[in-house]
C-alpha cells in the first residue's frame, strides 16, 4: 500500500490553476484539466474573486431574476456546475472583483478590490492553499493577464509570488508548512497560431470564419511594413485533450450569465477543432526539475 502523507498518497500528482473570475477556468485550459482529472491527477482551480462586478454577457440570461438580484450568488452556482462538469476541485480565495474600468479617462478602481490589494495581502491566501494542496504544477496567466483586466494581472502576480514563496519557510508565517511547486506555466488559451489554423481550415472548407477580424488585428503591419513582435512566451507545451472538448463546452455553458451558447466560443464545431488543433497550449516559465521542450505533458520531468 502507498504511504499516506499530508499531501495525499505517495505518487499522487497535483495541478493548481489560478484564475481571476468564475468562468475563466472554463475558457482557459478546461479540457486539459478534465483530461488530467480523468487520468487520476488531482486538479484544483483557485478563483481569486467572485465576479461580483461582471456583466450579464449572454442575452438569453438577461431575464434571469437572480442575475439582477444576486449576480455574485448566481455565479457561485455556475462555478459549481462548471467544477462538476470538469471533475475538478475548487477554492474561492475571497477577494472582491475589481471590475473592468471603461472611459477616458479611466475611473479609479473601487476601494478594497482585488487589484488594489498589496501583493503580500493578495498572495497570502494562495500561498496557504499551495502549502495545503501541494501542487507539483501551477498554471497562471502571463504578465498581461492574458488580456489586460486588472484582476487578471493581479492573478498573475499572486500566482508567481506563491510559486516562489510557498517553499520558503521564512515567508508568509502562519500559512502552513512550506511546499515548493516544481513547474510554473502560463496559459496560452488565445494562442494566435491556433486561431490561424482554425481560420484556414474553415476557409478551405468554404465556411465563414469568425476569426478573420481578430487575425487581421494581430497581423496588422505598421507603416514600415514590420510584423508585430513575437509573443514574449511562445508555446513550449501542447497537451492533447481533444476528446475532452465536449466537457470544456459543458463547463463554458454552465456559466450561462457569461457565455452565449451561440457565441464566439462555439463558432467552430468540436469535430473540426479536434481535427485541426486537438491541443491546449502552454508556455513553461520555470522548472525546478530537468525539462526539455517541446513537451506534451505538464508533469514531464516530475512523473
Amino acid at each position: 500500500m502507498p504511504t499516506e502523507t499530508s499531501s495525499g498518497p505517495a505518487g499522487e500528482l497535483r495541478l493548481l490553476a489560478v484564475h481571476a473570475h468564475p468562468d475563466d477556468e472554463a475558457s482557459k485550459g478546461a479540457a486539459t484539466m478534465a483530461s488530467y482529472a480523468a487520468s487520476g491527477v488531482r486538479v484544483m482551480v483557485a478563483t481569486c474573486t467572485g465576479g461580483e462586478r461582471g456583466d450579464v454577457l449572454n442575452p438569453a440570461a438577461a431575464g434571469i431574476p437572480a442575475a439582477k438580484r444576486d449576480l455574485a450568488g448566481l455565479r457561485r452556482s455556475e462555478m459549481a456546475a462548471s467544477q462538476a462538469a470538469l471533475g475538478i476541485e475548487h477554492r474561492w480565495l475571497g477577494f472582491m472583483d475589481s471590475g473592468l474600468p471603461e472611459g477616458d479617462p479611466l475611473p479609479d478602481l473601487p476601494a478594497g478590490c482585488f487589484a488594489l490589494r498589496p501583493l503580500e495581502t493578495a498572495a497570502a491566501p494562495l500561498v496557504k492553499l499551495v502549502r495545503e494542496f501541494r501542487p507539483h504544477v501551477i498554471i497562471s496567466y502571463d504578465e498581461n493577464g492574458g488580456y489586460p483586466h486588472p484582476d487578471h494581472i493581479m492573478a498573475h502576480k499572486v500566482a508567481v509570488e506563491a510559486f516562489h514563496a510557498a517553499g520558503d519557510p521564512a515567508k508568509y508565517p502562519g500559512t502552513g508548512a512550506p511546499w515548493e511547486p516544481q513547474k510554473l506555466y502560463y496559459d496560452r488559451g488565445f494562442n494566435p497560431e491556433r486561431f490561424r489554423a482554425l481560420h484556414e481550415a474553415l476557409i478551405q472548407a468554404g465556411l465563414d470564419s469568425p476569426y478573420a477580424e481578430r487575425l487581421a488585428a494581430w497581423l496588422e503591419t505598421d507603416t514600415e511594413g514590420n510584423q508585430p513582435p513575437a509573443p514574449p512566451h511562445p508555446t513550449t507545451t501542447q497537451v492533447e485533450c481533444g476528446e475532452f472538448f465536449p466537457l470544456r463546452d459543458k463547463a463554458l455553458k454552465a456559466h450561462r450569465t457569461q457565455v452565449d451558447p451561440d457565441g464566439f466560443f462555439f463558432a467552430v464545431s468540436t469535430d473540426l477543432q479536434k481535427q485541426v488543433w486537438p491541443w491546449e497550449d502552454y508556455s513553461l516559465i520555470e522548472s525546478r526539475v530537468p525539462a526539455t521542450v517541446p513537451e506534451t505533458d505538464l508533469f514531464a520531468g516530475i512523473r
